[in-house]
């Protein structure tokens, strides 16, 4: 019976000729050479090796946004409200309450269940994300819910007085957790198994702060009069710089995981992103003391901000379902060890990101 040598396996994953490397091997000592093609690994049967994560698109980037948003908006009220900017404290007030209630409406929206939420909060553990972020998303919103019913009831005197003060109290209260509500899913996304998040474990806490501040810095500039924009303004144009470096030293750092982002959707989403962050920015600097300028210039920062988290979160799915990007830093991992074993040395505690097209 013959065998055909170029007959495929019926389910394997083929290989191309130009994927294979000539591999010479010396049989019995006479120096005789055999070329092995060196098949590059990719998947067994055509399955992932990994489970992509089953967070519903748009609920978890929208979490995401909003979470930013209200985290650094309520940075922004304690300012304004420490500087007498009232049309700035009073918008950022209350987009950090809509934020937390609209952030936390999706989250549940992604769990199927109100109660599963209920649960989380029955318990607090430090080593889970998830767990310490539930219980910085739950006093954040009651801090920042108080201080919005503050800002709308709390006026004139006696005991509107007493409830302007009070929520005085609860803003910086909700000041403080803030920056930990802007950043924390950062962190979560950072403790999976997905390729392309856990490998940018150093960048995506600022990447996700940079992109909340532009968020709340763009949302001021929508709603705050010309007069108190100034530190929305600020905020947002050090965000979006901050953001845009980032983003290039991420996908720099990566090397061959940062090819999710230069093809399909989330290339798409992560270049408008750019755009409309560049836009916002130039608009924040030569304009905010128009109102129309200030405006557009606050919708197009919101637009970077929020295409910023659906390109990660599309970019870490695409990861996933890529076996390449699990099986090639594995690999490499492994011969480190090995070389630092054969040669008595610690091998380098690094992330294997080698360059674009590698």
């Amino acid at each position: 019976m013959t065998h055909d040598g170029n007959a495929q396996v019926p389910g394997r994953h083929q290989v191309d000729s130009d994927q294979v490397k000539p591999r010479r091997k010396r049989r019995g000592g006479k120096g005789e050479e055999l070329m092995v093609p060196e098949a590059e690994f990719r998947s067994y049967y055509g399955r992932p090796i990994i489970k992509a994560p089953v967070w519903k698109n748009p609920d978890v980037p929208l979490y995401l946004f909003l979470g930013g948003l209200a985290g650094s908006s309520s940075v922004l009220a304690a300012m304004a409200a420490a500087t007498d900017r009232p049309t700035l404290r009073r918008a950022s007030r209350l987009a950090a309450a809509g934020g937390a209630v609209g952030g936390t409406v999706f989250l549940v929206h992604d769990l199927h269940r109100p109660t599963r939420f209920l649960h989380m909060l029955r318990v607090f553990k430090p080593t889970s994300p998830l767990s310490v972020g539930t219980w910085i998303l739950s006093p954040f919103a009651t801090f920042a819910a108080a201080t919005a019913a503050s800002e709308v009831f709390g006026s004139g005197r006696g005991e509107g007085a007493w409830i302007r003060r009070a929520g005085d109290a609860t803003g910086v209260a909700a000041a403080v957790v803030g920056p930990a509500l802007a950043t924390y899913t950062a962190v979560l996304f950072s403790n999976t198994a997905v390729p392309t998040w856990h490998e940018a474990h150093r960048h995506l806490p600022v990447l996700f702060g940079s992109s909340a501040a532009v968020a709340g810095g763009g949302f001021g500039l929508v709603f705050a009069s010309v007069a108190d924009n100034g530190p929305a303004a600020r905020l947002a144009v050090t965000g979006a710089v901050v953001e845009l470096a980032t983003e290039r030293t991420m996908e720099h750092d990566l090397g061959m995981l940062a090819d999710v982002y230069e093809k399909g959707r989330a290339k798409t989403l992560m270049t408008a992103s750019k755009a409309c962050l560049v836009a916002g920015a130039l608009g924040a600097v030569v304009g905010r003391k128009r109102r129309w300028s200030a405006a557009l210039s606050g919708l197009a920062l919101l637009a970077g901000s929020a295409l910023t988290r659906f390109g990660v979160f599309d970019a870490g799915i695409a990861s996933a379902n890529d076996p390449a990007h699990i099986v090639v830093p594995q690999r490499e991992r492994i011969r480190r060890r090995e070389e630092a074993a054969r040669s008595g040395t610690t091998p380098p505690d690094r992330h294997y990101a080698p360059a674009s097209g590698a």
